[in-house]
């Protein structure tokens, strides 16, 4: 767990008003704060998706649990005025020189290909908000070259605050979504050869990781046992359906581009 050290403003977007903080580490987080407008849950989502994709290898950028205590939240006015309690708060790490991504640098970066696992996860967690929220995809260039990251999981399971109800239901749905940035992507980027990987581990996924994945997520965030029971029976549901998830979206790739992986 990250200690928070100062508090360096707004990030001056987001619909949960995003912060930025300098942690323990002495780098810079992007911070959501547990009374954000949408409430708690919505950091439970983003630790889900961050310790998910930290399994499977997506590209999100690291992130962990930060814990702002009573003396970093005296030093701030904002923090005072906004009723922030001491507790633990979800941490993202902030990415310098970063742009949103265009057409143009998604045809440049050099991990486009890793684009088909943040695809497959969107579809596994109903994650409708990457399609329509364009700032949710950032490039910046590295050592190696330009880089994707997928940032933003707060609104997982279609709007973020759910229930458990709403998880039995959507737990074997197989829907696809394939606007604006999902079909520039399967229409010129992607080939089934990079579905493949993700697919293989997320399969590989044992019930006690995914029940691990959920206990993991503090108290604070979703103190209710029956939505963390029905978190996990979703993450296994949708585990055992992924193949068939991949193959739906697959099926959307041009003709030439699935001949091209083949050859």
């Amino acid at each position: 767990m990250l200690r928070a050290i100062r508090h360096l403003g707004p990030v001056g977007v987001g619909a949960t008003s995003p912060q930025l903080f300098c942690a323990s580490d002495g780098q810079v987080y992007v911070v959501k704060l547990q009374n954000n407008r949408l409430g708690p849950k919505i950091l439970a989502n983003e630790y889900l998706a961050a310790r998910f994709g930290a399994l499977v290898g997506l590209c999100f950028p690291s992130a962990d649990i930060i814990y702002i205590d009573e003396p970093v939240l005296r030093q701030s006015r904002w923090l005072r005025r906004a009723n922030v309690a001491p507790g633990p708060h979800f941490a993202c790490r902030y990415l310098s020189d970063a742009r949103y991504v265009q057409r143009r640098s998604l045809a440049r970066a050099e991990n486009k290909s890793e684009l088909a696992g943040v695809m497959l996860f969107d579809h596994m967690f109903f994650n409708l908000d990457r399609t329509y929220n364009r700032r949710n995809l950032i490039v910046r260039r590295e050592e190696t070259g330009w880089r994707i990251y997928a940032i933003d999981n707060s609104h997982l399971f279609r709007r973020g605050v759910w229930t458990a109800d709403g998880l039995v239901k959507m737990a074997g749905r197989l829907t696809v979504n394939y606007r604006r940035s999902y079909g520039v992507l399967l229409k010129h980027f992607l080939t089934p050869r990079d579905f493949a990987p993700f697919v293989a581990r997320v399969q590989a996924l044992r019930d006690e990781q995914l029940t691990a994945l959920v206990a993991d997520i503090p108290y604070e965030w979703l103190p209710d046992a029956a939505e963390r029971q029905a978190l996990v029976e979703f993450l296994r549901r949708r585990r055992d359906l992924v193949g068939e998830i991949a193959d739906r979206l697959v099926r959307l790739i041009p003709d030439v581009n699935r001949r091209a992986d083949k050859n």
